[in-house]
């Protein structure tokens, strides 16, 4: 029984040890100024975002290009601003999978 819990706590540090990375680089990145796992900001919060949004190009293309209107009902109008080039294609991409995993 105390090797079943223990490979259970080991593969769950293996799942979560990803998404840490991943938050980290979303803080890096500067998306938690206008977003939150769990809850709005300015943004939608992600898990929102995974439950709604089921297409990664669609997220691929509103972290690099920005978007307005798709959640206006959520941010009064705010629009994301575009995040490419500064983050780079590979992060935008480890990015929007973070989100679509929540």
């Amino acid at each position: 029984m105390k090797r079943i819990i223990a490979s259970a706590v080991l593969a769950s540090a293996f799942v979560a040890a990803p998404v840490m990375a991943d938050l980290d680089l979303a803080k890096k990145s500067g998306c938690m100024a206008c977003h939150s796992v769990e809850a709005k900001v300015v943004g939608p919060a992600w898990k929102d975002v995974a439950a709604q949004v089921k297409d990664r190009a669609r997220i691929i293309n509103s972290i690099k290009k920005g978007s307005k209107g798709s959640w206006t009902s959520v941010t009064g109008g705010v629009p994301m601003p575009p995040y490419s080039p500064r983050v780079s294609d590979e992060n935008v991409e480890k990015l929007a999978d973070f989100i679509m995993g929540l």
